[in-house]
């Protein structure tokens, strides 16, 4: 029997609205529809992580306690059951800055499906950036590029030439990739 599937998102341009350096509570705002997508997503048996590039932490324009509070605000706003998101890693380190976890790096995604037995065949990364997809395609789980955040369309075409999924949004991701309805 294979493992269970899992969903591996990035934040912001995904779940909530991409204010560039997201810092502040009063910032999380859920893209339409995410809550109820994830719902659907967990009663489909998905486990979550998220992964987030988090720059602004190194670059000095906002802290950990900063960062771990619009995380939580997040979380409150999508009142998931149990398991929820499983875990939230981010890098905080700058592109320029050395980094095992920074996107695209696969590394976290091979980390959790090593750690729960996932089965990369029924696994996805999300996310608005090109390193959001190329992670996934790193770890060798599918990827869908969503038009949602801070993707260019010169990004989107490039996803959709390698085979990446492009869609809207997470929302939409959920009902035609994994056909489920909410």
């Amino acid at each position: 029997m294979s493992g269970r599937p899992a969903l591996f998102l990035d934040r912001d341009g995904n779940l909530i609205r991409d204010h560039h350096h997201t810092c502040r509570e009063d910032q999380i705002e859920l893209i339409p529809g995410v809550k109820e997508a994830l719902h659907a997503c967990l009663r489909e048996g998905y486990l979550l992580f998220v992964l987030t590039n988090q720059s602004g932490i190194n670059r000095g324009i906002f802290s950990w306690d900063q960062y771990q509070a619009c995380n939580r605000r997040m979380l409150a706003l999508l009142e998931l059951p149990a398991p929820g998101i499983l875990e939230i890693k981010a890098a905080p380190e700058r592109p320029d800055e050395p980094s095992l976890y920074r996107k695209p790096s696969p590394r976290f995604i091979l980390e959790k499906i090593a750690q729960h037995g996932l089965d990369p065949a029924r696994s996805w990364m999300t996310g608005d950036r090109p390193s959001d997809w190329e992670a996934g395609f790193n770890a060798g789980v599918r990827s869908c590029a969503t038009r949602s955040g801070a993707a260019k369309p010169e990004e989107l075409q490039m996803a959709a030439q390698r085979g990446f999924s492009v869609h809207a949004d997470f929302p939409e991701f959920v009902r035609v990739e994994l056909g489920l309805v909410f």
